[in-house]
């Protein structure tokens, strides 16, 4: 495939996957701190278990960066335990607000400045892997920054567009380099990717009904 049809059937499949699933309205929060927490928590786990860890924070009153920053170490391991690995976590969820008060002062002030310098600080919090990074800035922050995770390289190794050995930059770099940068469109692209892939391209596809068949390198002829 040439690199100037590349845009075009990036837009394809968005058209294909949106027309069969439907706006998804991602992400699931009240708040852009609470994506920013749920970014760091649903690393290694699923999401109902991260909605478990984030109940348990409001109802403890705890799903603040202040509120983080000042409660001890242990009871905010105890809240996110559903989550899963919460130690560690409890211990990435205090680092984080810990850089952000010293560094920026608040969340809004941290999504004021320039996206990409904020990118480059952002993932070298400890615990902020590239993934997590770019969830905060697309969804708490409104940047386009698209998300890459297992899914999209899944996806899109099976459709051809990249290897399934690929790199979290080499992926993101397909979204970024031939897409219009629009927020809404990558918040909407990332979520329809998981949708496909938590119905039919899975680890073992399901491949009847699949609204990306015909383009698919599994589809047989």
């Amino acid at each position: 495939m040439a690199a100037n049809d590349t845009p075009t059937r990036l837009l394809e499949i968005y058209d294909a996957l949106y027309r069969r699933y439907g706006a998804l309205n991602w992400w699931p929060a009240d708040t852009p701190f609470e994506v920013c927490v749920g970014a760091i928590l649903t690393q290694n786990t699923n999401w109902l278990n991260v909605e478990k860890a984030i109940a348990n924070l409001k109802r403890e009153g705890l799903l603040s960066a202040e509120a983080i920053r000042e409660v001890h170490q242990e009871r905010l391991a105890e809240a996110i335990r559903p989550s899963g690995f919460f130690n560690v976590k409890s211990v990435r969820l205090k680092g984080f607000v810990t850089w952000l008060f010293e560094r920026h002062g608040s969340l809004d002030a941290m999504f004021a400045g320039d996206w990409q310098q904020l990118r480059q600080e952002l993932v070298a919090v400890p615990g902020i892997g590239p993934e997590t990074c770019d969830s905060i800035l697309l969804y708490a922050g409104g940047k386009p920054s698209f998300v890459v995770d297992a899914y999209t390289r899944r996806l899109f190794s099976r459709l051809g567009l990249v290897s399934d050995k690929d790199d979290y930059h080499r992926v993101r770099t397909l979204f970024m380099e031939h897409l219009p940068p629009e927020v809404a469109l990558f918040n909407e692209y990332h979520a329809l990717i998981v949708e496909q892939c938590k119905r039919h391209c899975r680890k073992k596809p399901s491949c009847d009904g699949c609204p990306l068949g015909r383009a698919c390198c599994l589809a047989t002829p």
